[in-house]
């Protein structure tokens, strides 16, 4: 007999939540950046697609996966290229809930803040 505990789940289980974005329908150079994109040009984009992602209701699963995967490309669940290759530096496996398929986005956002400078008592 089977052991059907060890199956995976049906594959839209795993998918459903893209369904969701508040990408879906949007055009896909709002999110990734075209060769050679620099500066200002790129900081205004990801603003952009920051903002879309700041509303979407699926954004802790689109963020989990795209540390699982370690998406190189793109804005995902709100976070850059690079911001997501800090999080994989510093951590983030400990946001992640039992299944992994939802992340803290608030916590994660949290480490990327700048920690604030020591200064001096003044006198």
């Amino acid at each position: 007999m089977a052991h059907f505990r060890r199956l995976p789940g049906p594959i839209a289980d795993v998918w459903d939540w893209q369904h969701h974005g508040a990408c879906r329908g949007r055009d896909s150079l709002q999110f990734f950046h075209p060769d050679g994109e620099r500066g200002s040009s790129r900081g205004r984009r990801e603003t952009a697609a920051k903002k879309v992602c700041g509303s979407c209701p699926v954004r802790a699963e689109c963020a989990a996966h795209a540390l699982t995967t370690r998406e190189p490309y793109g804005v995902w669940g709100g976070f850059t290229e690079h911001e997501r290759h800090r999080l994989l530096q510093i951590g983030w496996r400990d946001v992640v809930d039992r299944c992994g398929a939802r992340v803290d986005v608030k916590r994660l956002e949290a480490r990327l803040e700048p920690e604030p400078e020591f200064s001096a008592p003044a006198r």
